[in-house]
């Protein structure tokens, strides 16, 4: 895998301005409307391409034979918001301990839209600490047996050293990027158990809690960063991490109706409040939210994980509640995983299955974690791997940073879901960018290479995928 030994700043210029080694290729320019021929950007599971320009098919006017995926722009769905990544607090101290120099072509690599990047344009926060955090915390500890009702010790403090000064250099980079915050678990003093894994909030703090929200938005606004979304929860049926909290579909419709959402429109915010944000094996979940509509007209739509059941969970909610967005926000690779299965895997289920299925976003977890995959709270992940592994320095793009790269880089926010057929074992998704650009990403999943047409308005081209290859077209 491809890394990179601590450098200096001179050095950066001829470094971004060479092939990369190790296998590894450099992410290419984007493509213009005027270039002939459709541009081909190709992974295969052996890492024998990672995300690398290949030859440019060549439009003809023949009539295709074999496998054709037909490409409609008539046909639209829903708009893009972004591609990207959980930017946790662990990713945030280890970036943010990379050399200035070092970390500014990093973020650039990674946000900038421009040249050689990958345009990642959307990122999940957490709201206090995650279980990729090095500890537990919330904005507003007390001590055993205190409570603070009117919220007097809310501070952002935590989030000072690391995750905000990192924010404010990815905002200087893209300032149009759109950030989801998401919390684990509310201060312990408002929770059942009294401690940070698990337990409920106590329905005498709903009211201080949907003002810890307000205060939280507020509060990043004031340092400059706008929070366009929150989830309610993250995983609300999985009180076994830490931090954690359980929370049914009945108390966070309850909590929506008579404390977030009025609290929200007291404080007339607009960022958005998305319900669920948990497996795709529990559509009742948002559907008993959506069903009430008292709490329903404070909600934005729902956010799903793919720890359990199947992505088309993601249109069942669409189907009872088509006014409501749906959204993809976290999926782990796991440590001990391999690439050759991940990269199909992701692709084809996430980047594809879940634009398929009405998702706005497409979010892996996490941004970047250590060579031991730390940091982690105690009771945290320990097999995290993230999309970039950062030791010091030294960075190994993973799994995941191609996984996101072949969707973020041209399927731009404001981009549409467009018509596109599925021939057999050639799962696709289509888009429309802003720019014009049409953008076709798609998964070989079968165990030999397949050549196969692409026809768009009375035009094809023919390419060919190796087994398990990912592919993403643009024109």
């Amino acid at each position: 895998m491809l890394r990179f030994s601590s450098f200096s700043v001179s050095a950066l210029s001829l470094l971004l301005s060479l092939t990369l080694s190790s296998g590894c290729q450099r992410v290419p320019q984007a493509s213009t409307a005027a270039t002939t021929g459709a541009a081909f950007w190709l992974t295969n599971p052996d890492k024998s391409a990672l995300f690398q320009a290949q030859a440019r098919p060549a439009w003809t006017t023949d009539q295709p034979t074999g496998a054709v995926i037909e490409v409609d722009e008539k046909q639209t769905f829903q708009p893009i918001d972004g591609f990207g990544y959980c930017l946790t607090g662990g990713s945030a101290e280890l970036l943010h301990r990379m050399g200035a120099a070092e970390r500014k072509a990093l973020l650039r690599e990674l946000f900038a839209t421009d040249g050689t990047n990958i345009g990642v344009s959307y990122l999940r926060l957490s709201i206090g600490a995650s279980d990729l955090d090095a500890q537990v915390f919330s904005y507003n500890d007390l001590p055993a047996g205190q409570t603070d009702p009117q919220l007097e010790k809310f501070s952002l403090a935590p989030d000072q050293p690391h995750l905000i000064p990192v924010l404010k250099e990815i905002l200087t980079i893209n300032p149009k990027i759109l950030l989801l915050g998401s919390p684990w678990s509310p201060p312990t003093w408002m929770k059942t158990n009294g401690n940070s894994k698990g337990g409920s909030l106590k329905p005498e703090f709903y009211d201080a809690y949907a003002r810890y929200f307000v205060k939280y938005v507020q509060g990043m606004q004031a340092e400059g960063i706008r929070i366009d979304a929150i989830t309610v929860q993250n995983e609300p049926l999985h009180p076994g991490n830490n931090p954690s909290l359980l929370m049914l579909a009945e108390q966070q419709a309850e909590f929506v109706k008579k404390h977030l959402g009025p609290a929200f429109a007291k404080a007339r915010l607009n960022t958005k409040i998305i319900v669920y944000d948990h497996n795709c094996d529990k559509p009742e979940y948002p559907i008993t939210i959506l069903n009430d509509p008292e709490a329903k007209k404070y909600v934005d739509g729902s956010a799903f994980h793919m720890y359990a059941g199947q992505i088309d969970a993601l249109s069942k909610v669409h189907d009872a509640h088509p006014d409501k967005n749906l959204y993809f926000t976290e999926q782990w690779v796991g440590s001990k995983s391999k690439f050759a299965e991940n990269v199909p895997w992701h692709v084809r289920t996430l980047i594809i299955g879940a634009t398929r299925n009405w998702s706005r976003t497409v979010l892996e977890w996490n941004l970047a974690a250590d060579p031991q995959q730390n940091p982690h709270t105690p009771g945290g992940c320990t097999e995290c791997r993230g999309a970039l592994t950062l030791d010091g320095n030294n960075v190994t793009r993973e799994d995941a940073y191609y996984i996101i790269a072949h969707a973020s880089k041209f399927a731009r926010p404001g981009s549409v879901r467009i018509g596109s057929t599925l021939p057999d074992k050639l799962p696709n998704v289509a888009f429309k960018a802003p720019n014009g650009d049409k953008v076709l990403v798609v998964q070989n999943d079968s165990p030999t290479a397949q050549t196969f047409h692409v026809r768009q308005a009375g035009k094809a081209f023919a390419t060919t995928l190796p087994a398990g290859g990912v592919g993403t077209y643009v024109w």
